[in-house]
């Protein structure tokens, strides 16, 4: 028996672990705004782990490795998924990898915050758990904003768990803003009063032109998610709508989105027609260097476990902490793709090594800042 084989013993075994719970998180449907069902099943794991479990008004859920009098490092993971409770939750088991909704994105994020702070162990401050509620879609990020406004103590920092990200260390959070866009008008026969305004044309003509946008020099994106409207196809349509995410990397560039589809949808409308925008999320973008203690932390946790280090930029509860000023991070268990797809996957055999990377930088931070 070698050296180190106790410890490997028991990674191996805290990874089949999460994979478990991985697998029983992921088969509980969690919209967003309904995540209460997955919360309850994580205090009931952590209740067991000696966390201490509470479940905040928000519906975040709280555990707590117990540290020294200093600021507390607050690690997360999202209880919500992007699909409807009525879509079926399985989750197929086959060698090497977990197929399912949700099981990347972010069940074995979730899964895997336990393991973690049982392999990292005390430290300067204490070391919170956070299964947090509306990360995804119009959630706003209103668990992540929740938990921070409301810690014990002041929050030295944050490392957001996206379950398929390992080898990333995501040090810039994209900012989003997401809209939905109502035209409404008289309507009208489409023969007898085709010169009347028309919802639908109105709509369509907004939404292509904030589609085509373009930022030069930053990274950006548009989609136009979903559309809708008319009564009749011989009708002039008196109501119409759909709803826009736009998303950038610096807030400039966002800025800069915004105004420029604010100014599309207003000629859009032209005379005769009536627009309504209202403001269905905003995520601030933001970042932290290369060279801080945190990603720092996290590349050289990658480095000794031989896995390669991608800085890269992405939407997450690390977004919130930038708003609130403190340095954050959003970092992997494993690798997959299909995340927002019923068809998701993850490999499970990274899950042991991501999960020592994930301590690993806990441990190499918290000395530093100790």
């Amino acid at each position: 028996m070698t050296a180190d084989a106790g410890p490997v013993k028991t990674r191996d075994a805290l990874a089949a672990r999460v994979l478990e719970r991985t697998v029983e998180l992921a088969r509980i449907p969690a919209p967003t705004g309904a995540e209460h069902t997955r919360a309850e099943v994580v205090r009931r794991w952590w209740d067991g782990d000696g966390w201490l479990p509470a479940i905040d008004q928000a519906g975040n859920v709280w555990g707590q490795l117990p540290g020294g009098p200093g600021p507390g490092l607050l690690m997360c993971a999202h209880l919500d998924t992007v699909f409807p409770a009525d879509l079926p939750h399985e989750v197929a088991v086959t060698p090497g990898r977990l197929t399912g909704p949700s099981v990347g994105d972010d069940a074995i994020g979730v899964a895997a915050l336990s393991a973690v702070a049982a392999m990292a162990g005390p430290g300067p401050g204490p070391l919170w758990l956070v299964a947090t509620v509306g990360e995804e879609g119009t959630g706003n990020l209103a668990g992540i904003r929740h938990a921070l406004a409301n810690a014990p103590r002041p929050v030295l920092a944050v490392i957001a768990i996206e379950g398929n990200y390992l080898g990333r260390v995501v040090t810039t959070g994209v900012g989003s803003i997401r809209w939905r866009v109502h035209f409404t008008g008289p309507g009208g026969h489409a023969w007898e009063r085709a010169g009347a305004p028309s919802a639908v044309h109105a709509a369509a003509t907004a939404a292509a032109g904030i589609a085509g946008l373009t930022v030069t020099g930053a990274r950006y994106s548009v989609n136009i998610g979903s559309i809708g409207g008319g009564e009749a196809i011989n009708a002039r349509a008196r109501d119409a709508w759909f709803e826009a995410d736009l998303r950038a990397a610096t807030a400039a560039a966002l800025q800069d989105l915004a105004d420029r589809a604010q100014r599309i949808i207003t000629a859009a409308a032209g005379a005769g027609l009536a627009v309504k925008v209202t403001e269905l999320g905003r995520r601030p973008a933001g970042s932290v260097a290369h060279s801080s203690p945190l990603a720092r932390a996290a590349a050289d946790a990658l480095a000794r476990a031989g896995i390669g280090c991608e800085f890269g930029a992405a939407s997450t509860d690390a977004n919130a902490a930038y708003e609130a000023g403190i340095p954050a991070v959003a970092l992997g268990v494993t690798r997959g793709e299909g995340e927002h797809t019923p068809a998701e996957w993850i490999e499970t055999t990274p899950v042991a090594a991501g999960l020592a990377v994930l301590a690993d930088t806990v441990r190499q931070f918290r000395e530093e800042q100790g």
